[in-house]
């Protein structure tokens, strides 16, 4: 899959003008991706007048399992390790990944990447979509559909939207099976693991 970049989260403006400063109208088109980190990264959407729901009623919901490379060095001998962002939940105990809804005037790709800024404050190259998976909301008992991506973090936002309400932690995959709360965020943590350790040399460390 052709990766998508923070770039094409601004790149429709009239997407996102409810949010959005007025100011990127008199900023030249080469200066915006400048103007990320002041201006995206420090704003969230909120409501959900524009929630996206499917023919059942479903609440459509995307979201990421952010990863990065940690290299290590063992015996003289270079290795690199897998490490996935987890954030903390907005409400009650344990860690998951960034997801949200997906609404009506944005692709799937583009809310992945939203929410993922807006909850996690990191963005990169969204690669495969691990699955589909439905879910009863705790607080709401409404019945969700959500999707979740592979996204390849490479850049990290000192500021974002959800930093006073949400802490963020790197953790090594053992770890993240530990603590991610939802059943099915780690059936979708098994399908990156699934998919990224047996088609690359990378390991699995457990936390000492």
């Amino acid at each position: 899959m052709t990766g998508f970049s923070v770039s094409l989260f601004v790149s429709n403006l009239s997407n996102v003008a409810s949010y959005l400063s007025p100011i990127f109208e008199t900023i030249p088109s080469k200066v915006v991706p400048a103007q990320i980190e002041k201006v995206v990264s420090l704003v969230s959407r909120t409501g959900r007048d524009l929630q996206r729901y499917d023919n059942a009623g479903y609440r459509q919901v995307v979201g990421c399992v952010p990863y990065r490379y940690k290299k290590q060095e063992i015996n003289g001998n270079e290795s690199k390790e897998i490490e996935v962002l987890l954030i903390s939940a907005q409400k009650g105990k344990g860690m998951l990944f960034p997801k949200g809804g997906w609404e009506i005037d944005e692709s799937m790709e583009e809310a992945a990447l939203r929410e993922t800024i807006e909850e996690a404050g990191v963005t990169g190259e969204l690669e495969e979509k691990l699955g589909k998976w439905q879910y009863k909301s705790k607080r709401h008992s409404m019945i969700h559909q959500g999707y979740m991506f592979v996204l390849l973090v490479n850049q990290e936002f000192e500021r974002w939207p959800e930093a006073e309400i949400r802490q963020r932690k790197w953790v090594g995959l053992d770890e993240a099976r530990e603590v991610c709360q939802n059943w099915w965020m780690r059936e979708a943590l098994e399908a990156f693991i699934n998919l990224k350790c047996h088609t690359e040399e990378v390991e699995i460390v457990s936390p000492m």
